[in-house]
C-alpha cells in the first residue's frame, strides 16, 4: 500500500462564520418543534380530560385504541360467520 503525506485541511473566519450560523438555524427549529410539541400534549390531555372525566378506568390497551381509532367489534358465533355463506 502506498504511503502519501497527510492532507493539509485550513479552517477559514467565513467557514466558521457559516458553520455558527447553520448551528443558530437547527437549534431555532428544534425549539419551534419542543414549542408545538408542548402545545400538542396540552391539546391532547384537555380532550381527554373533557371525553369522559379522565383516563383513570382506562386500560392502556383501550387508549392506544382511541387514539389511532381503532373500535373492535365482537364477531358473532352464529354458523355463517364461522364457515361463511356456503351454498350446496
Amino acid at each position: 500500500m502506498l504511503r502519501r503525506k497527510p492532507t493539509r485541511l485550513e479552517l477559514k473566519l467565513d467557514d466558521t462564520e457559516e458553520f455558527e450560523s447553520v448551528k443558530k438555524e437547527l437549534e431555532s427549529r428544534k425549539k419551534q418543534r419542543d414549542e408545538v410539541d408542548v402545545v400538542g400534549v396540552a391539546t391532547s390531555s384537555e380532550m381527554s380530560g373533557a371525553s369522559g372525566g379522565g383516563t383513570d378506568g382506562k386500560t392502556r390497551e383501550q387508549m392506544i385504541h382511541e387514539r389511532i381509532g381503532y373500535k373492535p367489534l365482537p364477531k358473532p358465533n352464529t354458523l355463517p360467520s364461522l364457515f361463511g355463506n356456503l351454498q350446496f
